[in-house]
């Protein structure tokens, strides 16, 4: 059988555990296989001679022609059973790899085994009930790190929970007090009106979307769950219309759907996951462009203050918390909506129902505000037959607002993309002739620069595109359009130098060489010979597009840099640190948080410096300046 036909079939497997890369069926399901498929497998596994060997489980690839046979001797009676052998056959040569577990302390282990079988098992509702139990506490935020015996008892315990002798969770008290009682069964009256805070600024969503020109007067918006409404007030004092309502504090609010949706702070002080999904999706329905949502980031040196209550903790106040990791609400979000998820700050994203609204959101976050010198003009051949030297004096800011124009641009305005077309129009004919005479007029080189940079631009924001997987966009906006036909001709064109440009990226070496050459044209920042680069957040702008991309694929998990200092490019690890000091105006600022963003393991740390540990300071300032 060919690998093609393989692949078609294992997708037309109709029960079984469906991951992205691997389907894994119970050998009590084996019968819903596709003919074809379950010969195929007999056939191999008969001609390995394997046919004796201990299994219960197949494991069949999505991405190879291979599939495995997995023995969980404790399947039915493990809540978590541990994999003690696997045989994984390639079946393009013919041949096995076996792996044996039976001496390791920290096996592989299933979870979820209610979805190996088939939808009528008579198990199936006994072992969904143990997976309930494991959301209700969160144990599936991060499947990542869940796949072997020590860090699942880990997280458990990170939890505040044990395994009883049935496999059950309970919590540590309950079992040591002797006690069947679990927090989930216990009489607690949770204070949610009490989780509603002051605030003397606007809100961090808030202030992203202020930053992002969403508060232009062209956008409506809801406060959905504004609490007591500081960030309505102080938008409606810029003279902004904001829709706004909040179950507890403005219950005979305005509601009603609305371009951008703001759902502050809101599902994390909720205790039940049924609600706060509800909540999350009523609020995406709500927004006609885009929702951004945020909750409280934490981790365990966080949650051990507090006494565990379901999937979050309960407060000193008697509040209920949900804490999330980045990656985690990430998921969270990504999986409720069946939408992405855009990361914008720490635990704080966007997700775009407008699709071109989407693909200017981020189009527009790689295209570089550049401060131009000022224009020079030249001397004018005198044969042009485009507006004269003095047609253009007179009417110098028409023709220096256009120029600057299509310097932003790299490329000529369309009649939609320059406010004063008309005036322009009336005195040069059209855009083209404008340009024409005006590149007569001035320095072209500006213009072949900027030409440069904003393809650079683009294949940044395609290659981040690349490196998120976004889906292919059914509708591209005309902006968008005009600049591929511009700048590459065709889409396909443009994916493939954007495809490029990443694949680049993962070679440690050329990252080293970009940060050399950065280095040197800069002239700025600290570099740490083949090991890393560290310079001001503000120089970011201009980096070649190699290391854009390998700070933008770091950025991706955390959202914008607004506030961070210094960015420190680590060479050879595919980390990025990102460094916040107290007052960089300061002749010696002191650190107070570094993230590092680790792209590998699609996971962040936050380290703060405040509190037991001392801030530390920055000497040597003067070469990040």
């Amino acid at each position: 059988m060919e690998f093609k036909e393989y692949k078609e079939l294992v997708k037309q497997i109709p029960a079984g555990k469906q991951l992205p890369d691997a389907v894994y069926i119970h050998e009590t399901a084996i019968d819903v296989l596709p003919r074809q498929l379950g010969a195929h497998f007999a056939r191999a596994v008969i001609d390995l001679e394997l046919e004796n060997e201990d299994w219960n489980i197949i494991k069949f690839f999505k991405r190879d022609h291979k599939f495995a046979l997995l023995d969980y001797p404790e399947f039915f009676e493990d809540a978590y059973p541990s994999l003690r052998t696997s045989y994984t056959i390639d079946l393009e040569k013919n041949n096995f790899r076996k792996a044996d577990y039976t001496k390791s302390d920290n096996p592989p282990i299933l979870h979820r085994k209610e979805t190996f079988l088939k939808p009528d098992h008579p198990d199936v509702p006994s072992f969904k009930a143990f997976t309930e139990e494991g959301e209700k506490i969160g144990l599936y935020e991060n499947t990542k790190n869940i796949g072997f015996k020590k860090s699942w008892e880990r997280l458990i315990s990170r939890k505040g929970y044990l395994l009883d002798q049935d496999g059950h969770l309970q919590p540590k008290c309950s079992i040591q007090n002797g006690s069947d009682t679990s927090p989930e069964l216990a009489d607690v009256s949770i204070e949610r009106h009490l989780t509603a805070i002051d605030r003397n600024k606007l809100s961090a969503p808030m202030q992203i979307l202020a930053r992002h020109n969403y508060f232009d007067g062209n956008y409506s918006v809801l406060d959905y769950g504004c609490g007591k409404g500081d960030d309505v007030r102080e938008l409606e004092a810029h003279g902004l219309n904001i829709n706004a309502w909040d179950p507890v504090h403005r219950q005979d609010g305005n509601k009603e759907c609305s371009d951008i949706v703001n759902l502050g702070y809101v599902i994390n002080v909720i205790e039940e996951r049924k609600e706060r999904d509800g909540v999350l999706k009523e609020a995406y329905t709500h927004s006609n462009k885009l929702l951004i949502v945020s909750v409280m980031l934490g981790g365990d040196a966080i949650t051990s203050q507090f006494t565990p209550y379901k999937d979050g903790v309960i407060t000193q106040r008697n509040t209920f918390q949900k804490y999330y990791s980045q990656s985690g609400f990430r998921s969270y979000i990504e999986t409720t909506l069946a939408e992405n998820a855009i990361a914008v700050g720490p635990c704080i994203f966007i997700v775009f129902k407008d699709k071109d609204e989407e693909q200017l959101f981020l189009s527009e976050r790689q295209k570089i505000r550049r401060d131009w010198q000022h224009i020079t003009q030249r001397e004018r051949k005198a044969t042009t037959t485009i507006p004269t030297a003095e047609l253009i004096d007179k009417h110098k800011q028409l023709f220096n607002d256009f120029w600057q124009t299509c310097l932003d641009l790299g490329r000529i305005p369309a009649n939609d993309e320059f406010e004063f077309t008309g005036e322009i129009r009336k005195i040069a004919d059209s855009h083209k002739k404008a340009f024409e005479a005006l590149t007569e007029a001035y320095d072209e080189g500006n213009f072949e620069s900027a030409h440069q940079q904003r393809k650079g631009d683009l294949l940044v924001y395609f290659a981040l595109g690349l490196f998120d997987r976004r889906k292919p966009y059914s509708h591209m906006p005309e902006s968008l359009k005009r600049d591929l036909k511009v700048f590459f001709k065709t889409y396909l064109e443009a994916l493939e130098q954007a495809k490029e440009l990443l694949f680049s990226v993962g070679s440690p070496e050329n990252i080293e060489i970009a940060c050399n050459n950065a280095y040197k044209k800069l002239n700025s920042g600290h570099l740490d010979k083949e090991h890393s680069y560290t310079l001001h957040s503000s120089l970011i702008n201009q980096l070649p597009p190699t290391l854009r991309v390998y700070i933008g694929c770091a950025t991706q998990l955390y959202g914008d840099i607004e506030g961070i200092d210094l960015v420190k490019i680590h060479m050879t690890s595919g980390k990025v640190t990102l460094l916040r000091y107290d007052d960089w105006n300061k002749d010696t600022p002191m650190l107070i948080e570094r993230i590092k963003i680790k792209m590998r393991e699609q996971d962040i740390d936050f380290f703060d410096y405040t509190g037991e540990y001392k801030p530390q300071p920055l000497y040597l300032k003067s070469q990040y300046i």
